[in-house]
């Protein structure tokens, strides 16, 4: 099965306090979730280290759910959904991932 959305995808925020926020998709975790660059900024304390790492207020991004964002499209540089089709190339069957607005593929 392809994945809908990867590591290093750009995709805008369509739900949330973040909406309207693009951004790169920094990782994919396991549960449907992604964190991306600058998006969804939480603030933790973290405690000092003995490696040197002092203590304070550190700002960092925390995961969102992947319905919460859509891929954007290369071409019209706008949302889209992400659709899959499946390719014959040298005896092997590929899925490709396609934007559903402009039919490109995606990277």
């Amino acid at each position: 099965m392809v994945a809908k959305i990867k590591t290093g995808d750009q995709v805008k925020v369509i739900r949330g306090k973040d909406r309207g926020k693009e951004g790169k998709v920094v990782r994919v975790l396991p549960n449907d979730r992604l964190i991306v660059e600058g998006v969804q900024i939480v603030k933790k304390h973290v405690r000092a280290t003995q490696q040197g790492q002092q203590a304070g207020i550190v700002a960092t991004e925390a995961p969102i759910h992947r319905s919460n964002v859509m891929v954007i499209d290369p071409e019209t540089k706008q949302p889209t959904r992400v659709g899959v089709i499946v390719k014959q190339e040298a005896r092997e069957t590929v899925r490709v991932r396609v934007a559903k607005k402009s039919g490109k593929e995606l990277a």
